[in-house]
C-alpha cells in the first residue's frame, strides 16, 4: 500500500511527516527519514487485524451540458457577442473611472 506523505521542516523541531485520510496522522523527527519512520509506525499501529484500506471506484457521470458543447462554434451571433465584450473590456481598461 502506498499513501502520499508530506514531509516539511518544522522550525526548531526537525521535520514533520503528515499523511492524509483515512489515517490523518503526523509525526515529527530530527530528519525527514526519522519523521517518516515515526509516521510508518503510527500507520501500522492503526492497521488492526481485519482492517483494510481499499480503493473505491466511482463511475463518472456525464455532465448534463456535455451534449451541447461546441454547438455554437463559429456562430456569427456568438462571435459578434464576443467582440462586443472585448470592446467593452477595452473601454473599461482605457477609462477605469467611468464606472
Amino acid at each position: 500500500m502506498q499513501i502520499p506523505v508530506l514531509i516539511e521542516p518544522v522550525p526548531g523541531a526537525g521535520f514533520r511527516a503528515t499523511g492524509g485520510e483515512p489515517f490523518g496522522l503526523s509525526a515529527e523527527g530530527p530528519t525527514p527519514e526519522a519523521a517518516l519512520q515515526q509516521l510508518r509506525q503510527l500507520v501500522e499501529g492503526r492497521m488492526v487485524p481485519g482492517a483494510q484500506v481499499v480503493p473505491l471506484e466511482i463511475p463518472a457521470i456525464e455532465h448534463p451540458w456535455l451534449p451541447f458543447a461546441g454547438t455554437l462554434k463559429n456562430d456569427p451571433l456568438v462571435e459578434e457577442w464576443k467582440e462586443a465584450m472585448a470592446a467593452h473590456r477595452r473601454e473599461i481598461d482605457a477609462n477605469p473611472d467611468v464606472l
